[in-house]
């Protein structure tokens, strides 16, 4: 019931700061990911930070950033460090990304973000453990934005509880991002 009742507060956390200006998002994205014997596919939504802010004003580039509220499940391939055994998570997301990016928002573009993950139950897979529900999940990319509309984008994430509780040996993700920006 606790972890609902945070997933619930995290959605409704996504839903207040993309309603702000009236538009409730301005993209959508699929993610493929795949680390040691886990996969992960996920589904989310961004909303941009004001378009008025923005630092490191270059003329031609600039450092922003977007709201992403993510829905995800993983795929444990070795469950107990017993090949073969698999389970499932569910994973919800908060997280704030800067963006380094032309301001015409075409090409090459670089972000990081860390933000809140919640997980449906506690990961323990392949010699590798999460104990909480609660989890970091931060990442660092590289991407490519078409015609202002599509992008593509490769990308490292790693979750782990912080040292909030053993074992948190931590789960990484090598991660190709699809997205679509109305």
């Amino acid at each position: 019931m606790k972890k609902m009742l945070a997933a619930v507060a995290a959605l409704m956390a996504a839903n207040a700061a993309f309603a702000a200006d009236g538009q409730m998002i301005d993209g959508v994205y699929g993610e493929f990911a795949t680390g040691s014997k886990v996969r992960m596919v996920r589904l989310g939504a961004t909303k941009d930070w004001n378009p008025n802010w923005s630092w490191f004003d270059s003329g031609s580039t600039h450092l922003t950033g977007y709201w992403d509220a993510s829905i995800g499940g993983w795929e444990l391939r070795q469950t107990r460090n017993v090949p073969g055994d698999k389970s499932h998570i569910v994973d919800i997301g908060f997280t704030p990304v800067l963006r380094w990016e032309n301001k015409n928002k075409l090409g090459l573009y670089g972000e990081i973000g860390i933000g809140a993950h919640v997980l449906s139950h506690h990961y323990d897979n392949n010699d590798d453990g999460l104990s909480t529900a609660f989890q970091f999940g931060d990442h660092i990319g590289v991407g490519y934005v078409f015609n202002k509309n599509w992008e593509v984008a490769l990308k490292m994430q790693h979750f782990s509880n912080g040292g909030i509780k053993k074992p948190n040996s931590g789960v990484d993700y090598g991660v190709i991002k699809l997205a679509y920006r109305f």
